[in-house]
């Protein structure tokens, strides 16, 4: 009887404690159902945070005349920020692969073509018709649909190349969606709106990411753009770095991308017209040094220096916090890059990969432009720093971009894919 009642006992203790392990489990996947990736959150905030702190400072100039515009500046990237923050919890927790199978794909596919040329219906901006021009309470917010064309761009990747092992008879059947869907958003963007930065971005983003299926019949369409990307570095090389690519642009009709190539060979030609800008932004890294100005001490920006808070914040941050600034925020974005890479190297599913690959390349090609382009290492395109410049889409695409990206780690972590 002794026994039993001490055996009793035991068991009451054993089921407690099993108990109590349960209870801090669930209460554990309470706070962390998803396992995302800590790394790439963190970094992101950081980079956001460091966005609206450089833009509210780089528009500070633009105050002087008049005050409003600082104040509508701050509140347009707080709705961007909180838009973007909203839109990328969303498709953290609800994107599934499943979804590039789907009908509603098609449709997106279609809207996205739909939204594209839909911009000739607002005016003209810089020379380009790329947004949409929306009114609100007295603020002006621009739509630029190209930036989602180049997250549809990446899934439309996946979702007809990633793991299709299929034999066409015709290998037409195998590209055909991709290549009419992805010419459309480039020819759009190019010919229609008269972005080429933006174009570009789409086409190298889709080059790079053709190359990860392993489809054997995709062997001469990944040699093909194998071919696009050399004849792109070879060609920005040759035109900029040469004389024979400076005769070449000499020859080129009179026009706004005329200039910024010329611009780029030599951006003290015409220093105080077309190149004004890129002068300007020289300057003010020269002066930046390692440590800056110090943070709203940008002079810069307080002369007429264009696209202070957006193509060229990069200029103003590096004035204000030198060198050391302009490291802090590359390390932030290599880590976002670094773990995306790393995630798509122990992933097998070929739709998740071309997906994390997708999304490094997106933020890799747009910091590699930017700096190129604000340096004068390479022509002057309009891409802007995803995260840090002031753009509304740009932000919204980024963060939508990183939501869908931690999607497809957490179903990897939680078994869900290999």
């Amino acid at each position: 009887m002794k026994r039993r009642k001490e055996f009793d006992i035991i068991s009451a203790m054993t089921a407690m404690s099993t108990a109590n392990k349960t209870k801090r489990k669930l209460k554990f996947n309470i706070k962390m159902p998803y396992k995302f990736d800590g790394w790439i959150y963190a970094a992101m905030i950081l980079l956001v945070f460091y966005g609206i702190l450089m833009v509210t400072s780089a528009s500070m100039g633009q105050s002087v005349s008049n005050p409003s515009v600082l104040i509508k500046t701050v509140i347009k990237e707080l709705l961007f920020v909180s838009i973007g923050y909203i839109a990328m919890t969303w498709m953290a927790q609800k994107f599934t692969l499943d979804f590039l199978k789907s009908e509603h794909f098609a449709s997106l596919i279609i809207i996205t073509i739909a939204a594209l040329f839909a911009c000739l219906a607002f005016p003209a901006t810089g020379g380009a018709h790329a947004w949409w021009k929306i009114t609100v309470a007295g603020i002006e917010i621009g739509v630029q649909p190209a930036e989602f064309a180049k997250i549809t761009s990446i899934l439309t990747v996946a979702a007809y190349f990633g793991d299709n092992h299929r034999k066409y008879h015709h290998i037409w059947n195998l590209i055909k969606i991709p290549v009419l869907s992805i010419g459309s958003y480039v020819c759009i963007v190019l010919f229609v709106q008269k972005d080429f930065g933006s174009a570009m971005v789409i086409a190298l983003i889709t080059f790079i990411i053709v190359m990860v299926p392993s489809n054997p019949q995709l062997k001469w369409l990944k040699i093909a753009a194998g071919c696009m990307i050399a004849l792109l570095v070879i060609g920005i090389f040759v035109l900029v770095y040469t004389k024979f690519g400076e005769a070449l642009i000499n020859a080129l009709p009179d026009g706004y991308q005329k200039k910024r190539f010329i611009s780029a060979v030599n951006p003290f030609l015409d220093k105080y017209d077309s190149s004004y800008q890129l002068v300007n932004g020289l300057i003010a890294f020269a002066s930046g040094g390692w440590f800056g100005r110090g943070l709203g001490n940008s002079v810069r920006k307080y002369t007429d220096f264009p696209a202070a808070s957006t193509d060229s914040i990069l200029s103003i941050l590096v004035e204000e916090l030198g060198f050391v600034g302009f490291l802090v925020m590359i390390i932030l974005f290599g880590i976002i890059i670094f773990r995306l890479l790393k995630y798509a190297q122990k992933i097998h599913n070929e739709k998740a990969k071309i997906i994390l690959v997708g999304v490094a390349m997106y933020f890799m090609i747009h910091i590699f432009f930017n700096i190129g382009g604000v340096t004068v290492a390479l022509p002057l395109t309009g891409i802007p720093l995803l995260l840090i410049s002031s753009g509304g889409s740009s932000t919204i695409s980024a963060m939508m971009a990183l939501g869908i990206t931690q999607s497809v780690i957490s179903s990897y972590r939680r078994g869900l894919i290999q």
